[in-house]
């Protein structure tokens, strides 16, 4: 996201898929020249554990949880939920933040005893593949619909709006070419598995089989986007304002 951003503001690319909170920052900082296109995917983000002892939001009391996003969309909505769950993410757990999911990944697959962590797909699949003993215990997204009546949003997508309005009829194409794709990945699971290997978007393709269904892949837009993204933002801004560019 940090190399998309000066890009899509210089007007060297016209789209893109960033974070939800960001297609927010940019609007607010551009004054409205780059808008969001559609939602991509709906919540990603998993609670796993090396244990037994997570069966709900309660049991993680008390507990370290790694995760990465530090600042960013994972933290605001582990907190969130932790919160909304009687629990104070200062002080009743610690969240123990690393750089990259890989790198919590790899401390799940040697893990020996009890560890908690809250990864997205695919690395959820990738870590599964390493270390059998690690298990899904929270769909975040799950814990999310509890505690509201909208879903958690991850993805968007965002474009400049000078080349939206000068470019209608091939952006309109484009639009419904990706819907059309979003749903061809979610029914074509093997195909899609295979080009995903390909791209190096996931290393192997039965990683990717696996992973793909717990991706949330979707292409929301008009006036249910709007709902979506109103009220994932409002959660955020609640908690800083500067984690969606200051203003709603």
């Amino acid at each position: 996201a940090d190399e998309i951003t000066p890009k899509l503001v210089k007007g060297e690319l016209d789209i893109a898929a960033v974070p939800a909170n960001l297609a927010s920052v940019l609007y607010n900082n551009t004054e409205g020249k780059i808008q969001i296109l559609a939602i991509n995917n709906l919540g990603v983000l998993y609670v796993v554990e090396q244990g037994e002892t997570v069966k709900s939001f309660a049991d993680l009391k008390g507990k370290t949880i790694y995760t990465t996003g530090k600042g960013t969309t994972p933290e605001y909505t582990l907190r969130h939920i932790l919160s909304a769950n009687g629990i104070d993410p200062d002080k009743d757990v610690t969240i123990e933040f690393k750089s990259e999911a890989t790198e919590v990944g790899a401390l799940l697959a040697s893990a020996e005893g009890d560890m908690v962590a809250m990864l997205p797909q695919p690395y959820v699949t990738a870590v599964q593949a390493q270390n059998q003993n690690v298990k899904v215990c929270l769909d975040m997204t799950e814990e999310w619909g509890k505690i509201s009546d909208q879903k958690l949003i991850t993805g968007v997508l965002v474009a400049r709006k000078e080349f939206i309005e000068a470019n209608k009829a091939s952006f309109d194409v484009f639009l419904g070419d990706y819907a059309a794709s979003t749903q061809y990945v979610t029914e074509n699971v093997d195909e899609a598995a295979a080009w995903v290997a390909e791209y190096g978007i996931v290393a192997k393709e039965p990683l990717a089989k696996k992973a793909i269904p717990q991706c949330n892949i979707t292409c929301v837009t008009g006036e249910e986007m709007k709902a979506l993204v109103n009220n994932y933002c409002d959660v955020l801004f609640n908690q800083n304002p500067a984690s969606v560019g200051g203003t709603m």
